[in-house]
């Protein structure tokens, strides 16, 4: 098992007690939210929709990489690796 950094956007972040970032352990990205959820039960039902997918209006980046043009939440992750959770943002007149 690798430790790995999980980026909380400031809108989630009242699901881990403020922090900005969390430690966890996991080989892939599924593992890590895995991981990350069973920790902070209440910030699952904001990633993942009732079928277990990650929502369509959140992003995971695996070091920067989106994990859709990767291996989704198959996607492996190494000790020291980041990964960041990024709401969609929509809406708006120019």
């Amino acid at each position: 098992m690798s430790s790995v950094e999980v980026r909380i956007p400031t809108p989630l972040r009242k699901f881990t007690d403020g922090q900005e970032t969390v430690a966890v352990e996991g080989s892939t990205v599924g593992e890590v939210l895995e991981s990350l959820t069973e920790n902070h039960p209440d910030l699952g039902a904001k990633i993942f929709s009732d079928n277990g997918e990650v929502r369509r209006f959140v992003n995971i980046f695996a070091n920067d990489e989106d994990i859709r043009f990767q291996d989704k939440l198959d996607t492996s992750v190494s000790d020291g690796d980041q990964v960041s959770i990024v709401p969609a943002i929509a809406g708006g007149r120019l």
